[in-house]
């Protein structure tokens, strides 16, 4: 279970959001919409622990995170906006970079056929140079199909793929739900997953001083 009370984040003098409040059981997910600069990726990477936030703090299964933060981090897979892979490196090799970096040493058959799940067969010895933006950023998602984390936290997971990698990817969640994983995640398009799901929407609210943030249920 994660819990989050009362977060909210600056941005120089300027507060982006505040009073952000939600909780996700296993199974739940929870998509973040709002406009270019409202501070999805400040929440993420707060969430994630790599921001400190401006109040309000954040429980992993009933205790505070700055308690148990190896624990949480155990249990933790982010994916930034970015590809985050190196140029040099194979498509295999990234994702095999990717998981010693975690602590999570890979084997190669494994890695293969995460790589050949996602898209990349007979890609994934080529250095990440000379792979299109959708293929880098298959090189990445093929980590979630490697990873045994709890919690996901993705930031836009469907920028640069096609409708079938589209298609593949809500699978893939869903499959990581169906287990009952937990997954947070922003997303400038509409996407339909099973399990339980809200929508949190940051900006401003016309009836209030701060910016505050609105959380509505997503239609089974």
């Amino acid at each position: 279970m994660l819990r989050v009370h009362g977060l909210a984040c600056d941005r120089g003098d300027r507060r982006l959001f505040s009073a952000v409040d939600f909780s996700l059981a296993p199974g739940e997910w929870l998509q973040v919409e709002g406009a270019n600069g409202a501070g999805k990726t400040s929440l993420l990477r707060m969430l994630a622990g790599l921001a400190p936030s401006a109040d309000g703090h954040i429980e992993w299964d009933g205790q505070p995170v700055s308690d148990v933060r190896d624990e949480f981090h155990a249990r933790l897979l982010y994916l930034g906006h970015a590809p985050a892979i190196k140029e040099d490196l194979s498509a295999l090799e990234n994702l095999q970079t990717a998981a010693a970096v975690a602590g999570r040493p890979l084997d190669e058959a494994t890695a293969l056929a995460a790589l050949r799940r996602i898209g990349l067969k007979g890609r994934e010895d080529l250095p990440a140079r000379v792979l299109s933006q959708g293929q880098k950023r298959r090189v990445a998602l093929a980590r979630l199909l490697c990873s045994q984390a709890r919690l996901w936290i993705l930031d836009e997971p469907f920028v640069a793929l096609d409708v079938a990698a589209v298609s593949l990817l809500c699978s893939i969640l869903d499959e990581h739900l169906s287990r009952g994983g937990l997954l947070i995640f922003t997303s400038h398009q509409a996407v339909q997953l099973g399990g339980i799901g809200n929508t949190l929407r940051l900006g401003p609210d016309p009836d209030a001083s701060r910016p505050r943030p609105t959380i509505a249920e997503v239609p089974a």
